[in-house]
């Protein structure tokens, strides 16, 4: 007879891990209804087995020995909460050997040991879902692979990391330094005690080496993401842009053009106008371009006990239908494209630039002579004075140029006598995503 249960394994009873419990026990009725099978909690992962708990759970289900769900025959699918990449690596491969079917919102693991894990996953037919992992309840992942997958996506453009999102809205809507919005946002729980891996754009570069290996369908390794953090930029360059008419975020990049991609995470001005511009406080959302579709965004909660762990019952949801049609592990499409990287010279921005200079006459013919010289023109110019007039301020914008040509010129100002100081460079977006 068939079985008309689905049990799970649950590693982990975390902010994540208590509302996947939460949403099963809540929704059992509309999961009945969407899979035609019940969804049981079987056992649940714990360190602590004592420690208080928000929810309610059988004394049956929590355990602190992993072998218990992992090598358990009754246990058809392992839900990984726990994060980082060990021990979570190896659970997921052993329960994998074992012919479990897997969820997990490890962005982190995804990013750096995926390929490893959907390969095992293919040789033993087994689901491996991760759609928490990137932008918490916004169904990105899916839709580049089941929406998009008759279109070709050109470009991936987004904010994929609330902590930072919020910092720089702070700093945007009220002239606060950074330091100051960073240790408030600590203070209210949205920044970790130390923040570097969302600050200095590491966990944005782990979502956008998730985003475009599937979007592109060619695996992109984290450590060919150009990553680059909010750390470094003041309230005088949000305060500048918005004067020239753009808003600061730190924004994802994934673009292919003629098969070659580039994929980076760096503050960018985009103007005020664009979409983007609104997305505020801890809120996500991507832009995607499709050749045939046009352009689309995800906007959403993007993280979160509840938005997650909706994004894993969702994927959970999916392996149980699969399950039900006898189609597991038939729906993955490892990436299959030569991977292409774009040199420095095919990678075009615009670009803002703040300089500090000494207040004399002919230093703006000197720099716009550099930019000239390699091939860079100007877009917008202020100059303001700087340090009680005693030098200048000036700001540029330049027309789309080479990054190879900005470093140059870059480079060319650092040795230049009358230019005291590089304060900022930033890449500058356009008004749409073409």
């Amino acid at each position: 007879m068939e079985k008309q249960t689905v049990n799970v394994g649950l590693l982990g009873l975390g902010t994540v891990g208590t509302g996947v419990v939460r949403i099963i026990q809540g929704h059992q009725e509309d999961l009945q209804k969407q899979t035609g099978l019940g969804i049981n909690i079987h056992k649940i992962l714990v360190q602590d087995k004592d420690k208080p708990r928000s929810i309610d759970t059988v004394s049956e289900w929590i355990t602190t020995d992993a072998n218990e769900l992992l090598s358990d025959p009754l246990i058809d699918v392992i839900v990984e909460v726990i994060g980082g990449i060990s021990p979570a690596k190896e659970y997921i491969l052993q329960a994998l050997e074992h012919g479990k079917h897997v969820v997990t919102a490890n962005k982190d693991l995804m990013a750096l040991h995926g390929a490893e894990i959907l390969q095992k996953a293919q040789e033993r037919g087994c689901d491996v879902f991760y759609e928490a992992s990137v932008a918490g309840g916004i169904p990105i992942l899916r839709a580049l692979v089941e929406g998009f997958s008759s279109d070709r996506i050109t470009k991936m453009m987004g904010i994929v990391n609330g902590t930072t999102n919020y910092i720089l809205t702070k700093m945007t809507q009220e002239g606060a330094d950074y330091a100051e919005v960073l240790k408030e946002a600590q203070e209210l729980g949205y920044a970790e005690a130390d923040p570097t891996s969302d600050v200095e754009g590491l966990d944005a570069a782990r979502k956008m080496a998730i985003l475009s290996t599937l979007g592109f369908r060619a695996s992109v390794d984290l450590a060919e993401v150009d990553a680059k953090g909010i750390s470094s930029v003041t309230k005088e360059d949000i305060a500048y842009g918005k004067k020239l008419g753009y808003v600061v975020k730190l924004l994802g990049l994934a673009r292919r053009d003629d098969d070659e991609i580039e994929v980076s995470v760096q503050p960018t001005m985009i103007p005020k106008e664009h979409p983007l511009a609104s997305v505020n406080g801890v809120f996500n959302a991507v832009y995607v371009h499709g050749e045939a579709v046009g352009e689309t965004m995800f906007y959403g909660p993007g993280a979160g006990e509840l938005p997650t762990a909706t994004a894993v019952v969702s994927d959970l949801v999916t392996v149980v239908k699969n399950k039900k049609l006898g189609v597991n592990g038939r729906g993955m499409v490892a990436p299959y494209k030569e991977k292409k990287l774009k040199t420095d010279d095919k990678k075009l921005s615009k670009y803002f630039l703040r300089l500090i200079v000494a207040d004399e006459r002919g230093v703006l013919a000197q720099i716009t002579k550099i930019l000239a010289d390699a091939d860079i023109s100007l877009e917008q110019v202020l100059q303001q004075p700087y340090n009680g007039g005693k030098q200048a301020e000036i700001i540029m914008v330049t027309h789309v140029a080479a990054k190879s040509s900005l470093d140059q010129v870059i480079g060319t100002f650092s040795d230049l006598s009358v230019i005291k100081e590089v304060k900022s460079c930033y890449r500058v977006e356009g008004g749409s995503v073409e």
